[in-house]
């Protein structure tokens, strides 16, 4: 259905009703006052959501639990007025299209693929990630799951969802792992599906240590090549610190950052064999961390997930008894609960009910089962850097 374009676009709406026939006139503007009736509750109600939102953020600041009067109740209002039938319904979106043209040079750059990420890594940082066969990557990130702390039903589960259960370590979020096919919907890389901004942040947090790292991997090294590799691995990381520690160590301007090729050139150290696997299951011994100076422990993978999805203390918050049982608009902006499909219409325990369902779906595929098998096999011992 066509959306209406806003009080702005009324000379143009008066153009297009002027080659509309008497009857097709009166259907047109019946159903342009039943949707800006609608679109006003519509704002009003995301309106409350924020106003709500905002109200708890000054309770969280000051350590004060939430009850029922801090959420909203219902789900957004739905469209329940007259529809255009599927000729004007066809002449109203050319229009809309028409009227966009103009326009086109001003659209969103498209969302950088794995090549532009391997691209921008060679040529801000010359680096190549040393990439390994998917078992061996998934017998390393087991071994450093577990070596953190991390449970095989914790990190294979969310794999499961995260990934449909046959992730690789390359898969980008909307293309296939399997076929390759598809167009990146997000930066979301890897079987955690890191967002370019998160491995920016886990960079400033960890550079040091992954450095560190490298630096006695090399000293034990025998192989000239592998000493050499590893070398040149070190310098390309020393300068992804220097350049992630030179921008304010905060979410938003990780984000506006990573829009940049030096900012997503850091995503490439995903697909590396000794720093991927590594990476990402601190990520996930972060939002464990989080949950548990907060006094929250023996996370599920469901409850990881969560966390991960809306955030590390929204994620909490959905897990309190009262969060639970409310509708998840609450814990949204209103663009990414659209975006997300998965979301829409549940409540927190009925999202954290199709997490269940879908995980244990997924766990069942070639690419979960291989990844709980590496658990299986994993030996903390093997770990020759720590």
């Amino acid at each position: 259905m066509g959306a209406w374009p806003g009080a702005a676009a009324a000379d143009s709406v008066q153009d297009f009703l002027a080659t509309l026939p008497a009857a097709q006139h009166d259907e047109f503007i019946a159903w342009r006052t039943a949707k800006n009736q609608h679109d006003r509750m519509l704002d009003a109600y995301w309106q409350d959501i924020e106003k709500k939102r905002a109200g708890r953020r000054l309770k969280r600041a000051n350590t004060k639990f939430f009850d029922a009067d801090d959420y909203v109740w219902t789900f957004p209002p739905t469209y329940k007025g007259p529809r255009l039938g599927a000729d004007l319904d066809k002449r109203w979106e050319r229009f809309l299209a028409a009227q966009e043209q103009p326009q086109t040079s001003k659209q969103e750059k498209p969302i950088p693929g794995l090549a532009d990420f391997l691209a921008a890594s060679r040529q801000h940082y010359a680096f190549e990630p040393t990439r390994i066969p998917e078992r061996e990557f998934k017998r390393r990130y087991a071994e450093e799951a577990i070596a953190l702390g991390l449970a095989k039903e914790q990190v294979v589960r969310v794999y499961a969802l995260e990934t449909g259960g046959d992730g690789t370590a390359d898969m980008q979020a909307g293309i296939n792992p399997i076929t390759k096919k598809g167009k990146p919907i997000s930066s979301a890389l890897g079987y955690a599906q890191l967002l370019h901004a998160n491995t920016i942040g886990e960079l400033v947090k960890h550079g040091d240590s992954f450095i560190k790292r490298l630096q006695r991997l090399k000293a034990a090294a025998r192989d000239p090549a592998r000493v050499d590799e590893l070398h040149r691995k070190i310098a390309s990381l020393q300068a992804m610190l220097r350049t992630a520690k030179s921008v304010p160590d905060n979410w938003y301007r990780h984000v506006a950052f990573a829009q940049t090729a030096k900012g997503y050139g850091m995503h490439a150290i995903n697909l590396d064999g000794d720093i991927g696997p590594w990476l990402q299951s601190l990520k996930l011994r972060g939002l464990k961390d989080f949950a548990a100076r907060k006094g929250v422990t023996n996370l599920s993978g469901e409850e990881i997930e969560l966390m991960n999805l809306s955030g590390p203390g929204t994620g909490l918050e959905m897990m309190q008894p009262v969060g639970l049982t409310v509708p998840t608009p609450n814990f949204f902006a209103r663009r990414a609960y659209y975006v997300n499909k998965m979301v829409i219409d549940k409540t927190s325990a009925e999202l954290l009910a199709e997490f269940t369902r879908r995980m244990d779906a997924s766990s069942r595929k070639p690419g979960a089962v291989e990844f709980a098998q590496a658990f299986d096999e994993a030996r903390q011992d093997k770990l020759p850097w720590r």
